[in-house]
């Protein structure tokens, strides 16, 4: 069992430990122990946990309850976003609001967030203010992501300054976020903080890239919907990048091709055909490696200061499986 598996082993008992279905009113906790128990890969929870060892050389399991505090609003996200997505499947599963209804997800959803804020403190009382700081900056450049994704939306006029702002908050930022509450509870440096901090924020954002890449150029065995982000009109760098460069002549293509309603397959294959003559593909690529380049460089400063080879390896593990 390596590491990672065991850690994630670990979290997924410490949160079914916590009894939630026990709790009364039961349409309140019962939504709650639904969406936990559908588990997923814990990455939040891990990073946070293996932040910590990295900076206080104690065992990772010490911070299972910071680490379970954040995995619990993750989930917090995921029930208000099905909501707003009107989403009904979330891992392969129906989601809350279509098992019970809109209110009953939202009311779960709270509670859920409140709950979480117990577990940041329960076992660094020492760094409880400090530890709440980030949690709530956190929970709110979240939130703040969150919104400027959905204004993106909206603005005809949007830039690519504006688009990795938006990532960096709504994705990347609840990663940085776990790294900065691993070193603030291990007693970690400002200055070690805040370099774990835009490391787990620079790895957000390539990550969040090379979603937007896959799902125009999926690998093969990519298994999803090819161009969905295309088809919704959503912005990302690639369609961004493609309006920014782009000829007046494929402006105004692309600009047709955003206000067609019917024939998906067709206005997806005419967009990438477009991003392929502008060299979309490379250039997302590019950006990508940017961003990955200035977390190696932290990974290297970061080692030389304190244990941060497991951090480095996990992160490293979930890019060869993304990137």
């Amino acid at each position: 069992m390596t590491e990672k598996t065991s850690l994630k082993s670990l979290v997924d008992q410490h949160i079914q430990s916590l009894n939630l279905a026990e709790r009364e009113p039961v349409n309140l906790y019962g939504p709650i122990d639904y969406i936990l128990s559908l588990k997923g890969k814990r990455i939040r929870p891990i990073l946070t946990m293996l932040a910590y060892q990295s900076v206080s050389g104690d065992l990772p399991q010490k911070a299972l309850n910071l680490g379970s505090a954040i995995e619990l609003f993750h989930n917090f996200t995921l029930l208000h976003d099905d909501i707003m997505d009107k989403a009904p499947v979330r891992r392969g599963k129906p989601t809350v609001h279509t098992i019970w209804d809109n209110n009953v997800a939202i009311l779960s959803g709270d509670a859920l967030f409140a709950y979480s804020m117990e577990l940041v403190v329960k076992e660094f009382p020492n760094h409880a203010a400090a530890l709440i700081q980030e949690y709530t900056q956190t929970c709110l450049e979240v939130c703040e992501g969150q919104m400027e994704d959905m204004d993106l939306a909206e603005n005809d006029s949007a830039t690519i300054p504006q688009y990795i702002q938006m990532i960096r908050k709504k994705t990347a930022a609840l990663l940085g976020g776990c790294m900065s509450m691993g070193a603030i509870a291990g007693n970690a440096s400002e200055d070690i903080r805040i370099k774990m901090k835009t490391f787990g924020e620079s790895v957000g954002i390539a990550f969040q890239l090379q979603d937007d890449l896959m799902d125009a150029f999926p690998p093969e065995g990519f298994g999803k919907q090819v161009g969905g982000d295309i088809i919704e009109n959503k912005k990302t760098f690639l369609l961004l990048k493609a309006q920014e460069i782009a000829n007046p002549e494929q402006k105004e293509k692309i600009e047709n091709l955003l206000n067609q309603k019917d024939n998906p397959e067709e206005k997806v294959r005419e967009m990438l055909d477009i991003f392929e003559v502008l060299n979309i593909r490379e250039l997302t690529a590019q950006l990508i490696e940017e961003y990955i380049q200035k977390a190696r460089e932290l990974s290297k400063e970061l080692s030389r200061e304190i244990q941060f080879e497991p951090v480095a390896a996990f992160l490293q593990e979930i890019a060869n499986r993304k990137l």
